[in-house]
């Protein structure tokens, strides 16, 4: 919309589309920031003045507009004869009037000298002005008064939506204790380096990410995830800035710098959410682009009309002041505020609800876009499952030793991020065998690893990377139904191992939650084998699971669902694979807890606590925010449209039109704030 605030702002959109297929704005703000009289069109405000100062501060202009106000009501309905003197009337009223009037004048000038001539600023002005002229002077200052009032309590409102939703994040300690030649030394996390080693004390918060050094604590990780459960981390284990150490002292090695830290990332996400809008928030700001001169045009046309029928029929009596007061009247309701601010407060209200449990949207679009959503696709390891494997057996073919098996084996994994490597390095660590050097590790992507160890080619991965080698097997490996990690030497099978992955707890919840939201369409993809996947999937109940796949077979059969266009489609991952499918999908969500940085850059959902059954919590988050919006909307255009023609047909006075005007922008607010309360 145009400006109605005091932040005068140009804006130019450069449309483009992302990774994710979805279109998004960049905004260029040349701005000039105004203080003073606040506005309720949702957009940017001083954040540093924003809930500042006292009761005092806020209000007295206010108070003392009011209290000459209903002092003046009361002096005239008394007939104290003071005040039935000619002018005494026009100045007591006109005192009660500049507190109030004079902010909004300020930015009716600062609209114009930036050519924004029709705000809502400038209705209320014309209308206070015009029931002056008329004579009406209580009405007048009542306009401006109650119009200053809602706008205050609005822009409060706004302004707690969007604290609410930065306290919550930023809880990033300003100080890090650092060991540094044997001593503690207190210092800014900024100026901590990757490599440095901290110290926490229970109870205190970790201030950057880091590996654990110490041999386990217990951390509360509810700033990072909701979940009030403390979560047990042993040494090499990641320790993430924002945890709180519960009951020792513990020492972390910083990996990476403050501006980094997950909660950092986390802090930027849902800050920048503003910027990518709904599109109920498109629609409002281009409606309001038009909406203001319309109804300006029309005030001019009830005025005008009738003086044009007086002259066709001289036996109709036009009175110009009444017909004016109708037009004032018609002014006051038709300012946009309720519109205006309580739809972005809806979304700040959705967006910072679902950040407390753990679920962050990325932008307004987001929280709408998966109300659509009527498929959810699973990716299976570290999304559905655990990700945390445990090797069961090793098994080392004939002329093999089980030692050397694991050394070759371990030698290769140690190379790879993937949750199977790292149980079968730490499965090495716990048999005390060192890996070997290796050569020209090659990682290939949903097959294995291949490296050259002591001058023979070593493989390592799946049964499709010996297939991929022509290197034979046994053929009982294929009805196997545990996940399988197979090894080769010198063109030659030497061995296997086998692990196993359990569901995550509340991984059979998720998907009871989301067939109770009436998604019926569920599937699982999957890089493991047919067999471990349909395993899963039937003690989940879903009938569609698909297993086998590399990530370009996962990409094609994304593809081939988008080819049906009633299909909108969530994915949901959390593995450096997965990143194309998330981009792929009309909504990508990452397990943003374990997940890899590429899946939470992809994504336009974050996941912070791992749990498959906070999609459920993020789709119904974003119905209930998109119901109460379009709740709002249908109030706003209702009750104005109602009042208008009452106005217009002078059945209803100013007093009347602030209340509604003011009334309907209040009770849009307090409905936009339930949503708080209403999502769990």
């Amino acid at each position: 919309m145009s400006c109605q605030c005091h932040h005068h702002e140009e804006v130019h959109e450069h449309t483009h589309g992302d990774s994710h297929g979805h279109t998004h704005h960049e905004h260029t703000h040349h701005e000039h920031t105004h203080k003073g009289h606040c506005c309720c069109c949702g957009n940017e405000h001083d954040e540093e003045e924003e809930g500042s100062g006292g009761f005092l501060h806020d209000y007295w202009k206010m108070m003392v507009s009011a209290l000459l106000l209903f002092s003046g009501l009361i002096l005239n309905a008394t007939d104290v004869t003071f005040f039935q003197t000619e002018g005494v009337a026009f100045v007591w009223y006109l005192l009660a009037y500049l507190p109030v009037g004079l902010p909004v004048l300020k930015e009716v000038w600062e609209s114009f000298r930036a050519k924004d001539y029709f705000n809502e600023f400038a209705l209320m002005f014309i209308a206070s002005i015009g029931a002056f002229y008329i004579g009406e002077y209580p009405e007048g200052v009542a306009v401006m008064l109650f119009y200053s009032l809602g706008e205050l309590f609005q822009d409060k409102a706004v302004g707690k939506a969007k604290r609410s939703i930065r306290a919550l994040l930023d809880v990033r300690p300003e100080t890090a204790n650092v060991v540094r030649h044997g001593s503690t030394v207190t210092e800014s996390p900024r100026n901590v380096q990757t490599g440095e080693t901290i110290e926490v004390k229970a109870g205190e918060r970790v201030p950057l990410d880091g590996i654990m050094l110490s041999e386990s604590a217990a951390f509360n990780t509810s700033a990072l995830t909701g979940e009030s459960l403390p979560r047990t981390l042993h040494k090499g284990e990641e320790v993430l800035a924002g945890m709180i150490v519960t009951d020792k002292v513990v020492h972390v090695q910083v990996t990476r710098p403050f501006e980094e830290s997950a909660l950092s990332r986390i802090l930027e996400l849902v800050q920048n959410a503003s910027e990518r809008k709904a599109p109920a928030e498109l629609f409002i700001r281009k409606f309001a682009r038009i909406y203001t001169p319309i109804v300006t045009g029309l005030a001019c046309l009830v005025v005008l009309l009738p003086y044009l029928w007086s002259l066709v029929n001289p036996t109709f009596a036009f009175v110009f002041n009444d017909w004016l007061y109708r037009a004032l009247v018609f002014l006051v309701l038709s300012c946009p505020c309720a519109l205006v601010v309580s739809i972005p407060l809806g979304y700040f209200g959705g967006i910072g609800a679902a950040s407390r449990l753990g679920v962050l949207f990325k932008g307004g679009n987001f929280l709408d876009a998966i109300t659509q959503v009527n498929t959810v696709v699973f990716d299976k390891t570290g999304t559905l499952t655990q990700g945390t494997f445990d090797v069961q057996s090793c098994q080392a073919e004939a002329g093999m030793t089980e030692e050397r098996l694991i050394k070759l084996t371990a030698s290769l994994e140690r190379n790879s991020t993937h949750p199977i490597a790292k149980a079968i390095t730490e499965y090495a660590k716990q048999r005390c065998i060192e890996p070997l050097d290796t050569d020209e590790v090659t990682e290939i992507a949903g097959h294995g690893l291949t490296a050259d160890i002591e001058g023979r080619q070593v493989l390592v991965g799946n049964t499709r990377l010996l297939d991929k080698y022509g290197v034979d097997y046994p053929a009982r490996l294929a009805s196997v139904t545990d996940t399988l990690v197979v090894c080769a030497e010198g063109g030659r099978y030497v061995g296997c191992f086998l692990l196993a992955d359990t569901l995550k707890k509340d991984a059979l919840d998720a998907i009871e939650a989301l067939k109770a939201l009436n998604i019926k369409n569920i599937q699982i993809l999957s890089g493991d084998k047919q067999a471990i996947v349909t395993t899963f999937a039937q003690r989940l109940g879903i009938s569609q699971a698909y297993g086998d796949l590399l990530p370009d077979g996962k990409v094609k059969h994304i593809e081939a669902l988008r080819q049906d266009a009633t299909n909108r489609i969530a994915f949901v991952g959390d593995g450096i694979n997965d990143a194309p499918v998330l981009a792929l999908s009309h909504v990508g969500i990452a397990m943003g807890g374990l997940g890899s940085d590429a899946a939470i850059e992809t994504a336009d959902v974050v996941i912070q606590t791992d749990q498959p059954s906070r999609v459920a919590t993020a789709i119904r988050a974003g119905r209930l925010t998109r119901r109460i919006v379009w709740q709002n909307i249908a109030l706003a255009f209702g009750v104005k449209l109602l009042v208008l023609i009452l106005g217009a047909a002078g059945m209803a006075n100013l007093w009347e039109a602030v209340f509604a005007d003011v009334g309907v922008a209040l009770i849009a607010i307090v409905n936009a704030m339930r949503i708080g309360r209403m999502i769990g």
